[in-house]
């Protein structure tokens, strides 16, 4: 019998008060996924098990030690338990401590697989900001904590909808905190990652769009001096270097321009800037990923949904698309790898 070389992808469960748990086993019910990859769900059993029968779903729960004890087959969620605390007194749509801590212990396990090599990527459900940091896990979110956990230096969030792929210089940060952020190292930074991020989804020499910060990217210093002083110098900067640069373009047009294909990759300087245009194009359906982590991450690019949580109105697309999406950068990582 030959090996199964399809991916093996680790979602993790998310807070259990929120939409997390819904959107994973809708999307570990769909067969499609099953072609892709070997989905394996990360997370407590009896808040899978709630979720499935709450909503209606004919999945069998298979418990494994190991990934690679997965059956990996269409009807069944093989689980991995990350957190063994008793969540039946979890209050659906309410911030708690408790939920925070197990959705914490479910991305640590993950990243803990991943970097043994146990599973090639991971797909992560939303966590609660507030939740998290009650339980005492202070980070702004999932890219902070997973770059801590994995020893990265050098690492921003990407989004992608449709053509549409964004990368961040400040993501979590205040206006005038991003503001002094945006200097020519940390945007010069970010377009090496920019570049490196789309090579990793197969585009050979990828074109970098890079926005402005101010309005009109600073009409020549009108309007700040930001884009001459620190922008257009780490452009200049890159293309020294071979990297297929452009800008600062306008952040009001530069968005459409990538969607329609002129552009691989936008540089947003700060986090609405990017988040915007990314969710008015695929608000169900788009996906954020961490660049620069030595794993492959890929997340929902949704909240907890409180307000909908337990009423099996949530959409699991995002969940889907970041699943397909870890299982093609496991794919493109391992035919780099084998192509030397």
């Amino acid at each position: 019998m030959n090996a199964d070389t399809r991916p093996i992808v680790g979602l993790t469960m998310g807070d259990p008060a929120g939409i997390g748990p819904e959107v994973v086993v809708k999307a570990m019910n769909e067969p499609s996924l099953y072609e892709e990859c070997r989905p394996l769900a990360i997370g407590n059993v009896g808040t899978f098990r709630r979720a499935i029968a709450a909503f209606g779903l004919r999945l069998d729960i298979h418990e494994v030690r190991e990934p690679s004890d997965g059956c990996y087959v269409h009807g069944t969620l093989d689980l991995l338990q990350a957190t063994t605390d008793d969540l039946q007194s979890i209050v659906t749509g309410r911030v708690q401590a408790a939920a925070g801590k197990a959705a914490a212990e479910c991305v640590i396990k993950a990243a803990e697989l991943a970097m043994a090599g146990k599973v090639d990527a991971i797909a992560t459900a939303p966590l609660n900001k507030d939740a998290l940091n009650q339980a005492g896990f202070h980070y702004p979110g999932h890219t902070e904590m997973l770059a801590s956990l994995t020893g990265a230096r050098e690492y921003s969030l990407a989004l992608i909808a449709g053509k549409l792929r964004v990368i961040h210089v400040t993501t979590h940060v205040s206006m005038r905190q991003a503001l002094d952020l945006v200097d020519r190292s940390r945007v010069l930074r970010i377009i090496r990652l920019a570049d490196r991020f789309c090579q990793s989804l197969g585009v050979d020499r990828p074109r970098v769009a890079v926005a402005g910060f101010n309005c009109h990217a600073g009409e020549n210093g009108l309007f700040g001096t930001e884009e001459i002083d620190h922008i257009k110098p780490a452009i200049d900067e890159a293309r020294e270097e071979g990297i297929d640069a452009s800008g600062p373009w306008p952040g009001d047009t530069i968005f459409y321009r990538a969607s329609r294909g002129e552009f691989d990759v936008v540089v947003a300087m700060y986090h609405d800037q990017g988040h915007i245009p990314v969710k008015m194009l695929g608000f169900e359906a788009g996906v954020n990923t961490t660049a620069g982590l030595p794993i492959i991450r890929t997340s929902v690019d949704h909240g907890t949904a409180f307000d909908i949580a337990g009423q099996g109105r949530a959409s699991h697309s995002s969940m889907v698309e970041a699943v397909r999406l870890a299982a093609r950068l496991a794919r493109e990582r391992g035919r780099r790898e084998a192509s030397g």
